[in-house]
This record gives C-alpha cells, structure tokens and sequence, in this order.
C-alpha cells in the first residue's frame, strides 16, 4: 500500500462512505476506503431497518425531502429486493396526538408525493373488522395503513462495499487515518492498521469525509477547521430501540403516536422478537460508547403498553441497541423538528477537492453518493455519468420476485433447510451462489458448528465481507447472534482464535 496513489480515498465505512465508494469506483475512478474499525460499526448497524420517506417529517413541512426520499426506496427496493422489502404500517388513530383528516390527509400525500410506487396504497381501517387490531387495546378503534419498506441496514453496508471492491475498490477496514496533508497538488494520506500498528502512506486526488458522527471530530484531528467559519453544524441525537420476544401475529410493524408528538415503530424483527424504537436523546461524548438510558428504556415500554394488550417491563428486553445520528444543526430547540436532509460541503480553499459529509440517513444514501460523485466528477474536470439508480446492488441481481427466487433457489439446492435456504437468500441474494456452488449435500458445507451456522458461510464472510471478529460475524454480516447457542458461539470463537494463530505463526 504505500507509495499507492488513488483518485479518491473515502474516510468512514458507514452506509453513505460504502455507497460513494461504489458510485466513483463504478465510474472508473481509483478508490480506497478507510474505516477505522468495521463496516456499519455504529450509526449505520443502529436504524430502525426502515427506508422510508418518514411520513412525520411532512408536518414540518419538509415535502422535498419526502419526496426525495420516496423516489429512492422505489429505487432501492428495485435494485436489492433481497435485502428490502415491503412492510405495511399500521398507524392507529390518536386523537390526542393529530386529528383524523391530518393523518388522512398526510398517508393520502405520502402515496402520491414520490411518483411511481409499486407499494400497495393507504387504506383506512377499523380494528374489530381486521386482525391489524387483535393485539391493540380497546375495541372499535380506526386507523390507517400505508406501505413503507424494511430493510437490514448493516447488509447494506456491507454489500455496497462488496460492489465497490468488484470495480476495483481496495477497503480498509481497521484501519485509522491520521494525517491528511496537501503535498504537490495532492492530499497524503497517513493511515495506521489497528490491529498490527503498521503505518500506511498513500496519495490521493480527491478526499471524501463521511465519518457521520465523527465528522467534526474527524476535520478538527486533522486540523481542516480553522479557516471555514461557514462548516455545517451537527447535532449528535441518540436513538434506542430494544428487541422483545414476539408479541403479536403477522408480518406488518405499528407506528405508535406519542404524548410528545413523536412517533414509535413496533415491528417484527428476525421471526422470533419485536423491535420498538426509537427514542431522541442529545448527545456528547463517543458515539461508539452510545447505550440506552433507563429514561429512554421506561419511554420505549411506556409507548409499547399505552397501545398493546401485553404488558413489557425492562426485564422482558431482550436485547438493546443505540446509536448517534449526526443531524443538521438548522436550530430547533426540539430533536424531533431537527432536519433529516444532509449537507455535502466543499472545503475549497484548498486546490485538491476534499468534501464532506454532514447528516443523511439511510434511505437517502445513495442518491447522497452520486451527488458528491458528481460534484468530485465537476471538479476534476471528469465526465463519468451516474450509474446506481439502474443497476442491482451486489446479489440483487435475482429478479423482481423474490418468492420466484427462492423457488428457483429451493430447485437448486433441494438439501437445504428451508430456514436456512430463506436466510441466505435474504443476506446474500444471487451470492450465496458463491459458497454453495457445487454442493450437492449438507455436509458439502464444510463444518457445522451449531444452529446451522455452515463453515462454507463463515469462509465466505472472512474471504470477501472483511469479517474478522466474533462481532463482525454475528451482529454485523448477520444477526445470528440473536440465534445461536453458547455451544456454537464458542465453536465460531474457537475457529477465529485457531486462524488468528496460524496468521500469526505465519
């Protein structure tokens, strides 16, 4: 790597670094990306799984990002149907939070504002005559039910960064970047490896910070701040969600309105739990140091009993996650009004281009890549054209059907567990092919470590998803650590402690 010179070194792994990592390497241009631990290691693996418009934002008014934001899940989910797909959601009705007609009248603008929607449209129901009421409270209550999509988030990452490796993209995950320094016309990237200590020396034509929470932090290390007083602020806003044990039928979440006019998702997550979240806590400090408050943990089990039959306390969370989103500092005293567009700023006075990355969201990531894209493409007088919107993500090259996919997929590997079969076709689209070419029976897989967890999968991750923890593998690539047993979990342990061994002997 040293003395390596590229046209562009992208700094962060979370979705929006990964996103434009694959749009320039697409166009032809020489990418590294750097990420300081692991891909989608904070606020990229922390969402609540939507790509949505986000229906709440049209009461503050902001129809062009809706709009903006709707046109890419229809893009989105076009182009990685195995990793997105439809979800309804169930909005009962709250008098005390926002009248009927402006709930009507916001679903009604939210199916029509985004153009083409291949999304079924709103309807408005009562819940005595449909099952969407059979866990709810009360009885002849009404609501509304619109169409937004899910999505697993860390999955996104991770294959966007796998179709950035495919054209050509080096990615450097652990790895840290600590100077940046312009030399002859070009930046000179110092990097160190986290885990060897090994320094890293490259140059770069263009530099892209897209370090979402660090983003000040990152510009402030390497001294960019001192001479542009008109730097975007950020708003560091903490989101919690915890994960029960499944409490209700069916495939479609509840968007639950509260006292405080926010509003809170309960959705079924990974079959067997319900995912509730997500709460709004102002933030300082370390965004990867980021856990739930017991304020937040009560609000998230109060929203949940106000609307479900069930009653959950602390004690029934199973699991819990957090993370930091850095919003756009626009100067609203209430998180819940802050922005969620973003802000792609040009620090231009220096002669070779280095932008940065100020707020976003997931549903928006990459449309955020081409437009910096573009504006890098502008300002080094290159011609490439945007390519995204019309190709499939990596393994989202299956069709339009999904359900027709696994079909074809359940023919091809008929030893497969159906379980099993359905997982790798949602994680890996047309790239589980890549571990399971060949096999004709289960035991082609390689070594069962427990809980159908193959050793040809975890092959897989190390060889070409950057995995090399425990984590990395469990929480990240996956979620199988909500899953498997302790048996299997030592079994996988054991396995990366015995590799880490020969790499060392090596």
């Amino acid at each position: 790597m040293n003395d390596l010179h590229v046209d562009l070194c992208v700094i962060g792994g979370g979705i929006n670094g990964a996103a434009i990592a694959r749009d320039a390497a697409g166009r032809g241009l020489s990418v590294v990306l750097v990420e300081a631990e692991d891909l989608a290691g904070a606020t990229s693996s922390a969402s609540t799984k939507l790509i949505h418009g986000g229906i709440r934002y049209l009461e503050n008014y902001e129809f062009s990002m809706v709009r903006k934001a709707l046109k890419e899940r229809e893009t989105l989910y076009k182009n990685a149907s195995h990793l997105i797909w439809p979800i309804e959601c169930v909005l009962p009705h709250n008098a005390d939070a926002r009248p009927k007609w402006m709930v009507r009248l916001g679903v009604w603008i939210y199916d029509h504002l985004g153009g083409t929607n291949s999304l079924e449209r709103s309807k408005v129901i009562s819940f005595d005559k449909t099952n969407y009421g059979a866990a709810l409270k009360g009885e002849g209550a009404e609501g509304v039910v619109y169409s937004d999509c899910w999505a697993d988030d860390t999955r996104l990452v991770v294959l966007n960064a796998v179709d950035a490796a495919a054209h050509d993209a080096k990615i450097l995950t652990h790895t840290m970047c600590e100077h940046l320094a312009v030399q002859d016309g070009k930046w000179q990237v110092g990097l160190r490896d986290a885990k060897t200590n090994e320094r890293l020396d490259l140059s770069a034509s263009m530099v892209v910070n897209a370090t979402g929470p660090w983003v000040w932090q990152f510009l402030n290390h390497v001294g960019v701040t001192d001479h542009d007083p008109d730097l975007p602020k950020v708003r560091l806003v903490k989101g919690s969600h915890i994960i029960l044990p499944k409490q209700y039928d069916g495939d479609h979440a509840y968007v639950l309105q509260q006292p405080d006019k926010r509003i809170v998702f309960v959705a079924p997550y990974q079959g067997d739990y319900t995912l509730v979240g997500t709460t709004e806590e102002d933030f300082e400090g370390n965004p990867r140091d980021a856990r739930i408050s017991d304020a937040e943990m009560v609000y998230l089990c109060d929203a949940f009993n106000a609307s479900f039959e069930n009653t959950v306390t602390p004690t029934d969370v199973t699991f819990t996650y957090s993370g930091i989103r850095p919003l756009l500092d626009d100067g609203e005293e209430n998180a819940r009004k802050v922005t969620r567009d973003y802000k792609v700023y040009h620090h231009n006075r220096y002669d070779p281009p280095f932008l940065s990355v100020f707020g976003g969201k997931l549903t928006t990531h990459r449309s955020l890549a081409e437009g910096v894209v573009d504006r890098l493409m502008r300002l080094s007088g290159r011609t490439a054209q945007g390519w995204t919107a019309n190709h499939p993500l990596a393994g989202g090259d299956l069709g339009s059907n999904f359900d027709a996919y696994l079909v074809k997929q359940a023919q091809a590997y008929p030893f497969l567990p159906k379980e099993l079969l359905y997982r790798y076709a949602r994680a890996y689209g047309t790239r589980m092919d890549y571990f399971l070419h060949n096999t004709k029976k289960i035991s082609d897989l390689g070594v069962h470590h427990g809980d159908h967890v193959f050793q040809a999968e975890i092959d897989y991750l190390i060889n070409y998803e950057w995995a090399q923890t425990i984590e990395d593998i469990i929480w990240r690539r996956s979620k199988l650590g909500l899953h498997i047993s302790d048996d299997t979990l030592g079994s996988i342990e054991a396995l990366l402690k015995s590799r880490s061994r020969a790499d060392h002997d090596a």
